[in-house]
């Protein structure tokens, strides 16, 4: 996608991508649930794209193993 392109040249090196669970009645609802393959398809395509580090599914989170994922990235 043409955002995943504008943050891989912008220098992001992991992205996550999590689906939206509404928490309690009286919010937002959810629009649609993609499936895990469309989770998947969009890690393959950040991972084409030059990603180094992506974490894609309904369940994951901009925290979702960050400490671990840093510390496998060898950023400094």
């Amino acid at each position: 996608s043409s955002v995943m392109r504008d943050l891989r040249e912008a220098g992001v090196d992991m992205l996550t991508v999590g689906q939206y669970l509404k928490p309690a009645a009286g919010l937002a609802e959810v629009a649609r649930y993609l499936e895990p393959r469309e989770f998947n398809e969009i890690r393959d395509e950040a991972l084409a794209l030059g990603f180094p580090k992506v974490a894609s599914g309904p369940f994951v989170r901009s925290s979702y193993n960050a400490k671990e994922q840093f510390l496998d990235s060898n950023v400094q």
